[in-house]
């Protein structure tokens, strides 16, 4: 079964039960690189594998770069 969630406001349907990590993953995004918010709330990076998505998050993915 799939759910929606908003990720940086764009729509996505995702499997019912994804956790934060897992949807990093999917999305091929570094997570040594990265924030997560979920529903105006940080995620901690030690909390994003057992944090289950629920349908309707709405999550911002916000990635460090680095320069100079």
């Amino acid at each position: 079964m799939q759910i929606e969630v908003v990720v940086n406001g764009e729509r996505r349907h995702i499997p019912q039960g994804q956790s934060v990590q897992a949807l990093l993953e999917a999305m091929r995004i570094d997570p040594a690189r990265v924030a997560v918010e979920m529903d105006r709330r940080i995620v901690k990076p030690k909390d994003w594998p057992r944090t289950v998505l629920a349908d309707g998050a709405a999550l911002e993915i916000v990635q460090f770069v680095g320069g100079g």
